[in-house]
Formats: structure tokens, sequence, C-alpha cells
């Protein structure tokens, strides 16, 4: 009489896995192995099973003894490629110099399950591994001031930077992040907010390579400018690195547009790239205008000057010629690139018909907010402010771009090409805020707030080695790999191990990272 394996779906919608034969062209069950509920348990269920088999054994003692489900007991189940890909990452970058099991896990759960530190401990042990005690994550946050783990990890960060993409560029950025709290105090106050909020919040400034890899972090009282904050954070990096001096170009939008930021940081011996406004056109490009009116061809792009404060005049309508920006020669002016796009006017013109319609709409009667585009208040009432959307419209298709690198050291086209880079520090910050969670946030002193700064600053930065080594988002690595378990079972008393069949999907990432997919 031969033995087989028999696989039964159970009520409870399991899978029942046995060793039976067939008496008399009836099954007959020699051996219950257990009842499966994941393919990790099922595997090693059949597992077992074969084990028996190839050792002849078809007549089976059917009690087994165990605290499991008939004979068969689960030892332990964990998320064995997520911790292995995540672990890799932090080795790698060398942040295991962080010394430290609980900073570790704050920031393995921060990157597998953003959440608050008391929930840590559920999502660590979710995955397989045994958490800290609650008391030991604060202890954590603790040491991450009195042992400087910013410091350590910023190093770590700056030399994976240096070693890879180089430092010649890097993006700065500002974010905020609010708090659930009703009072201000030192640090955490009410500020600007694009999302209209009014509670207590600080502004971050997140300092990146060219490829969105974290380089420096800080924080600011949430009154604080945006245009305040970059110098600070780039003279920081600077000094945590003992690299003054260094040729570095720095990036950001025109957020950070200000005579007093540019000056400090061509002081500085920096190079800049940010983005300017485009009401700055009129007076940056009044040759064109003076001799060409409002007409510009696709991707045409204009290399001039913009005057260093607004009661300057740079530019001579006289001359048809644009002027070539030096810092000798024009220590009144910045150099200035403007750029036309056919798809840009189409896109800026979509937006301000929109604008248009609310403007005309409040004119006629509607409910105004407190500010409508094109819209004129005066004693006699509302009217459309004709001469600003004329001059609205003939800005359309444009973008700045303003510079202290002058053309002999790069044409206008890499210009362009270095600030469009910028895209992967607001990803490293949309990265930050969804990904990772980092608000809202539910510190109060400003240690605890910095702790929680290094703790996302340190989870970017693993999020982003995985990416760049993957090409896959952290999010969908998580989603990719959390699943696949491995478990331990003993199974009559002999131990059994058996993991989920990787998808095809966790094969590449894990071939990705170089770590064995068997």
């Amino acid at each position: 009489m031969a033995a087989y394996i028999r696989k039964v779906r159970t009520a409870s919608g399991a899978t029942a896995v046995q060793i039976a034969a067939k008496d008399g062209g009836r099954h007959k069950i020699l051996e219950h192995l257990g009842s499966a509920h994941t393919e990790g348990e099922l595997a090693a269920l059949l597992q077992a099973a074969r084990e028996k088999l190839q050792a002849g054994q078809q007549e089976l003692d059917l009690d087994l003894g165990g605290g499991g489900e008939r004979g068969s007991v689960i030892a332990t189940k964990r998320s064995r490629w997520l911790i292995e890909a995540i672990e890799t990452g932090w080795r790698r970058l060398g942040l295991d110099a962080v010394d430290d099991d609980a900073f570790f896990q704050l920031v393995l759960g921060r990157l597998v399950e953003p959440t608050s530190m008391s929930d840590t401990s559920r999502v660590v042990a979710e995955i397989g591994l045994t958490p800290a005690h609650r008391n030991t994550y604060a202890n954590a946050l603790k040491r991450c001031a009195t042992n400087d783990y910013r410091d350590r990890v910023a190093k770590k960060c700056f030399e994976h930077a240096a070693a890879t993409g180089g430092l010649s560029l890097v993006l700065y950025d500002v974010t905020t992040l609010y708090f659930e709290a009703e009072k201000e105090d030192d640090l955490r106050k009410v500020g600007y907010s694009k999302e209209r909020r009014v509670d207590p919040q600080i502004v971050v400034g997140l300092l990146v390579d060219r490829t969105g890899f974290p380089l420096e972090i800080g924080c600011f009282e949430g009154n604080k400018a945006e245009t305040h904050t970059i110098v600070p954070i780039v003279r920081q990096f600077q000094a945590r690195h003992d690299i003054e001096g260094v040729e570095m170009v720095v990036a950001a939008d025109a957020g950070m547009l200000s005579a007093g930021n540019l000056k400090d940081l061509d002081e500085a011996g920096l190079k800049f790239i940010v983005g300017s406004r485009v009401t700055k056109a009129p007076a940056d490009l009044a040759n064109h205008f003076h001799w060409n009116g409002n007409s510009f061809a696709d991707g045409q792009i204009i290399d001039t000057v913009t005057p260093r404060h607004a009661k300057s005049t740079v530019n001579n309508v006289n001359k048809r010629t644009e002027p070539v920006w030096d810092a000798a020669g024009h220590p009144k002016s910045w150099r200035a690139v403007w750029q036309y796009s056919k798809r840009r006017a189409v896109r800026d013109n979509q937006t301000l018909n929109a604008q248009e319609a609310r403007a005309r709409e409040v004119v006629d009667g509607g409910t105004a907010p407190k500010s409508t585009r094109f819209v004129k208040t005066t004693a006699g009432g509302r009217t459309l402010d004709t001469a600003s959307l004329d001059r609205a419209r003939s800005l359309v298709g444009l973008k700045g771009y303003v510079t202290n690198i002058p053309a002999t050291l790069m044409d206008p086209g890499e210009v362009i090409g270095k600030y469009h880079d910028l895209w992967h520090v607001e990803q490293s910050f949309r990265m930050s805020k969804t990904d990772l969670r980092a608000r809202p946030m539910f510190h109060h002193t400003r240690d605890a707030i910095e702790a929680h700064l290094t703790v996302v600053f340190t989870a970017l930065a693993v999020a982003r080695y995985l990416q760049a080594e993957t090409g896959v988002s952290i999010g969908r690595i998580v989603k990719t790999l959390r699943p696949l378990q491995e478990i331990s079972l003993t199974i009559a008393g002999h131990p059994h191990t058996a993991a989920d069949p990787l998808t095809v999907d966790a094969a590449a990432i894990l071939t990705s990272l170089e770590l064995p997919t068997r």
C-alpha cells in the first residue's frame, strides 16, 4: 500500500496536509501533519510530509503531541526578505556605526509602517523581530542628542554621496511640519502654511544631492521665513564636513530668491541656481520685448542679466544684443537665463483662463475670497484688472533662472538642466511626508523633535539607497516583501523551516540588492 501526500480544504478555509494511502478504493489517513493558513505554512507542512515519505514511514502515529494544531507548532514567523533588504541598506551605508538596536528598530519601523514611537513595537513584532521596550525606544531618542547620532548618520551619508553621485550639485527645499498641540512655544509656532493650517508648526530644511539622497536636515521656528533657512543649512553642512571653499552649486526654487540669500551664498564662495519669478521677466527681457515684442520660438533661450536689487536698472533697451554677464563687469546684477516653452504656455493659459473666469464671477457679484487675482477693487466697486491680465498673458510660457555661474563655465542649457534636478529634493520631501510619515508630530521638546527628524533623515537615506539600487520605491518594496514569510515549525518534535515562494517582483528586488533568492 503506497502512501502519498494529500491536501484537503478545511471548513475554516485552511489547507490540511495529510499522509494517506488507498485501501479498497477508500482514502486511509496515516498521519495528519497540520493545517496551513499561509503559503509559508503550507510549504513547511508539505516539506515535512515529503521527508516522512522519503524515510519510508507509511504507518505513522496519529497522536503527534505538541501544543499546535494536531501536533504542528509554529515557532516563529518573520518577513525575512523585507528585514534583509532594509538591513542591507543600513549596513552598506555604514549606518551600523550607530550601534543601537532600538534606534535601528525606530528607523525600520518608520520604513515599514510609519507610526508613533509607542506603536513601533507592534510593527517590529509583526514582521518577526523582538521589539525593544517602549522605555528603550524613548532612551534611544535621548541618545540621539547625547551621542550625536545626527552627526554620525550625516557623515555616512556624505561619504556615500561623495563616492557615488558627487557633491558638485546640491539641492535645497523646505517644508512645514505641524503638531497636534494647542499652544505655541519657542520652536513650535503658527506660521505660513500652504495648507492654511493654524496649528503650531516648524519649518524643516532638507539638503540632498542631485539624486535626492539626503545630506543635511535642520529645523527652524514655525514663523521663520523660508528664505532665511537656506544659508544656515548650507553653512551647517559645510561646517560639519569641513568643506568651506569647495566648488559646489546650490539649486533652490523661486521661494529662496531674495537679495540677501544670493549675496550670502555668493560671499560664501558657493555657486547657485535659483528659480526666478515670472514677474521679473519684463525687466530682465526688456531688450527682447523692445525689439521683438512678446514673440518667442518654442524652446528659445535668452541669456541675459537681472538686477540684484529691485531699484537697480541693468538693461539698456537701446542695445539690441543681450548683455553677457560676468561678476566683474556686472557688479549690480546676476546672470539670468530665460526659456520659452510652448507646452508651458498652453498650461499657463489654462490657468489664466480659470483665474479670469473666477475674477469675472466675482466682478459680476459672486462672493470673493480674501484676494482674487485680476479683480480691482475701488470706491466704485469691483472691476476686471485687464491691464494685469494682459501683462500676465504676455509672459505665458516663460521660466527664468538666476545664477552666479558665468557662461564661460556653464552654458544656459546646463543651468536649466541642473535646476530641473530639483524634482529629486521634492520627491524626497514627498517621501518624508508620505512614505515615511514625518508628520504630524507629537513630540514636545526641541531635543525630541530633533531626534524624530534624525530618525526620519536616517530612514530617508536607507529608502533612497534601496530605491536607487532596485529602481522601486520604498512603499512598493515594503508592499512586495512584507507578506513573504519565513516560518519555523516543530512537527512531531522535529524542526522544519519553509518560506513563501518569491514573486517575480520580489525576486527582482532581491537580485538588484545582490541578495540570495533561496
